[in-house]
């Protein structure tokens, strides 16, 4: 859920963290987990990613995108910090038209570009990183149905999702939900 959340909403988690556990959120991720995935999560929970401005800096955003580019598939073994200071940088915006580009510059998308390049619960970061920077209201969809598809419902999955939706638009989570599976999500959760 880290992934899907602004800077505003991450600087207030931080906060209200601190405050109720009386230590800070990036002390106990630090202490609870290890490698570049704990290098990630840390930069992503500080919430100094850039908000969406009305400036484009395509020379930027061209950058960074040959910067992902040579950083990944275009040499043997990922440059995972690289990866990880650039991914967490910037604002959603910036980005999707980053990952635009990106195409341009590799054989993949920047989907099937972390597949390929990263393993473990890095991969599942990067992955739900981009695709919440592409539509977060389809991640959220995907998410809602993967807690209900199947023989019975991953409950407490489910219930943590529509909490956290309720703060996006779940209009907007439902309307894609019925575009992706044809079927409502009340279909699946009445």
């Amino acid at each position: 859920m880290i992934c899907s959340r602004t800077s505003r909403e991450l600087q207030e988690i931080n906060r209200v963290y601190k405050e109720m556990d009386k230590t800070d959120l990036e002390k106990d991720i630090i202490s609870n987990t290890s490698g570049d995935f704990r290098k990630m999560m840390v930069a992503l929970a500080k919430g100094r990613r850039a908000e969406d401005g009305s400036i484009i800096d395509y020379e930027l955003i061209e950058q960074d995108a040959q910067n992902l580019y040579d950083a990944g598939v275009k040499r043997k073994g990922t440059d995972v910090p690289k990866w990880i200071s650039i991914m967490t940088a910037w604002s959603v915006f910036h980005f999707q038209k980053v990952f635009s580009m990106y195409k341009s510059y590799s054989p993949y998308d920047m989907l099937e570009s972390i597949k390929k390049e990263i393993k473990g619960n890095l991969e599942n970061d990067f992955l739900n990183l981009v695709q919440c920077i592409w539509n977060k209201c389809l991640y959220f969809a995907e998410r809602l149905y993967d807690s209900v598809k199947g023989k019975g419902t991953q409950d407490k999955v489910l219930i943590r999702l529509v909490v956290s939706c309720s703060e996006v638009n779940m209009l907007k989570i439902r309307s894609e939900f019925m575009r992706k599976y044809g079927k409502s999500l009340y279909y699946y959760v009445p």
